[in-house]
């Protein structure tokens, strides 16, 4: 097993470039099944979960070529409708995306109920109650989404609560459909807003991606595109919290500062310096941070998926600071881990309190989920001492090339093969 092995306490300087976003590039890279011409995709990351999508493609019959190490062009004419495992659907979330789009292009689409990291229930009814809406049958069987149609006829569609997931399902599975269909209550994520400009520019119709209501009207057909997928807010953030939490001065380039806005005020809040530019922002860290309050909400809300990041830099911030998280259920998994580096922080049900201490110390930790592992790397970069980082597979779902692009700032970190201590030592216990 692999763990990262971080010596805290330098500050990062210099510049840091972003790279795609993870949760636009698992979906648009799907939806080039919709496409009837090759299609070429730009500013992907070099993530588990890309390798993953284009590993499930390649083996339904798409043509894969990596025309660069962040360019791949597909050609999904020759894809069958196979369905999709277990073994695979396990690794990560968006294998969801798979129903949408096998189900616009060849009206049936069969794949396992998808895994990705552990937060709590994420049910698919509301990508079920939009299928359904556009005239498909669906069914759960051993684990396996069954969805049939005969036609694909558009509809208006509620949701009954905000989902980014069956927002982009929904948009997939009927931009082929005949006629209008009208999403209501949709989400305004920024890789919702990017996903429905790729497929625009393959011929879609779809207007309204960012705003509550999402019009598409169906084509028969849609060609090939060359498109680049946005940054990453999210590693932009993160790059962010580690500046932070070092009392570093970092240029993080290739950024959309307005995707950033909610992150940034809250930055702001406690006493970082941020200076935003076109296409860049610099944070400059401060040596006394103050306690906030965040809740987490979609967009354009402060982002789940950054609140155990800033919650590490709140670690160390005078006074106490709360954070509600409103969108998963097992979001704090990673306060245990925080708590071995010194934190001090209680939890009840979806609320953690943080009271500041003045330096976190190095310890032996276990990523439990992608945006924890992201967490732990970004306290132990400000604590005293040095930090084991275990089951960073998680971070390497999301991240491309952390620990490269750390140690370009000046961090001292380091990617080390390793036994696993708590395996190691079940077995020790199963001998005797």
């Amino acid at each position: 097993m692999e763990k990262y092995v971080i010596k805290g306490g330098s500050k990062l300087f210099g510049e840091v470039t972003i790279s795609g976003a993870k949760n636009a590039v698992v979906a648009i890279l799907p939806a080039t099944i919709l496409a009837d011409e090759p299609c070429v995709i730009e500013n992907i990351p070099n993530i588990s979960d890309v390798t993953i999508t284009l590993q499930i493609m390649s083996e339904m019959g798409a043509n894969i070529r990596m025309r660069n190490k962040n360019t791949v062009e597909i050609d999904t004419r020759p894809l069958r409708n196979m369905p999709i495992p277990y073994e695979k659907a396990k690794l990560m979330r968006a294998t969801t995306y798979f129903l949408g789009t096998l189900l616009g292009r060849f009206h049936s689409a069969r794949v396992s109920m998808p895994g990705g990291c552990n937060l709590g229930d994420r049910p698919i009814d509301q990508h079920l109650k939009c299928f359904t809406a556009l005239g498909a049958e669906c069914g759960i069987d051993g684990g396996m989404v069954d969805l049939k149609a005969d036609r694909l006829i558009g509809n208006q569609i509620f949701f009954d609560k905000n989902s980014v997931g069956a927002t982009i399902n929904g948009i997939m599975a009927a931009v082929k459909a005949e006629g209008l269909t009208i999403i209501e209550n949709a989400a305004k994520e920024p890789h919702v807003v990017d996903l429905a400009n790729c497929l625009n520019s393959m011929g879609a119709d779809i207007i309204g991606a960012g705003t509550d209501v999402i019009k598409i009207r169906g084509v028969k057909e849609l060609h090939g595109t060359t498109y680049s997928v946005i940054p990453d807010q999210i590693e932009a953030g993160t790059f962010m919290a580690a500046a932070a939490a070092t009392r570093g001065n970092v240029l993080i380039k290739n950024v959309i500062p307005k995707h950033l806005e909610p992150i940034t005020n809250k930055f702001l809040k406690i006493g970082v310096q941020v200076e935003q530019y076109d296409d860049s922002i610099r944070v400059i860290g401060g040596e006394n941070y103050v306690g906030t309050s965040i809740k987490t909400h979609p967009h354009p809300g402060f982002p789940t998926d950054m609140q155990p990041q800033m919650s590490a830099v709140l670690t160390c911030a005078k006074g106490a600071s709360m954070v509600t998280e409103s969108i998963f259920d097992n979001r704090f998994r990673y306060v245990d881990e925080l708590r071995r580096m010194g934190a001090n922080i209680s939890v009840e049900g979806r609320v953690a309190v943080i009271e500041g201490v003045e330096r976190l110390k190095g310890a032996p930790v276990r990523s439990t989920d992608l945006r924890a592992g992201a967490a732990l790397i970004v306290a132990a970069l400000g604590a005293e001492g040095t930090s084991e980082i275990y089951d960073i597979f998680h971070v390497e779902r999301g991240y491309e090339n952390m620990e490269v692009k750390l140690r370009g700032l000046g961090a001292n970190i380091i990617k080390v093969e390793e036994p696993d201590p708590v395996s190691d030592s079940a077995a020790a216990k199963k001998a005797v």
